[in-house]
């Protein structure tokens, strides 16, 4: 990756929330980005040939979350991202906290599937991330988390 622009990770986990990642894609295109996501092949039928591989995971699951946090560890300090972004899931939100920790900015985007409530992650990237946004106006609530329109 070329030095003289900002390096982004972004990270999802696979379903719905790489779905919305990938729509976000495009808007990504002037740095040099790295995905992350729990199903390579789902990132091989969207087109991502640089994406790694995080372990699924669960908070409720705490040696799988461990695992994965690990993971999501090795993968920021090996890459130092000047820019963490997650659209969901436990591995997504993991990748944000260890992007955190180096400094990097941060973005959480919540999966438009939680319309009446923010996810469990997004409610604990609001602790974490730089930025944290929804995608239905009905759940902002002044600066954090803030609603900017849907990405679907």
């Amino acid at each position: 990756m070329a030095r003289d622009r900002t390096t982004i990770l972004a990270a999802a986990s696979a379903g719905s929330y790489w779905d919305e990642l990938m729509l976000l894609a495009p808007t990504l295109g002037l740095s040099d980005v790295l995905y992350a996501t729990t199903d390579l092949d789902a990132a091989q039928r969207s087109g991502v040939m640089n994406a790694a591989k995080l372990p699924d995971c669960s908070f409720s699951r705490p040696f799988s979350a461990i695992r994965c946090a690990a993971a999501a560890a090795r993968l920021v300090l090996k890459h130092r991202p000047g820019v963490v972004i997650s659209t969901g899931g436990a591995p997504g939100l993991l990748c944000l906290v260890a992007g955190r920790m180096i400094g990097a900015r941060t973005l959480w985007i919540d999966s438009m599937v939680f319309s009446t409530q923010m996810s469990r992650c997004g409610k604990l990237a609001l602790t974490v991330a730089h930025e944290c946004w929804v995608q239905w106006e009905h759940l902002a609530q002044g600066d954090r988390p803030r609603y900017f329109g849907s990405v679907v």
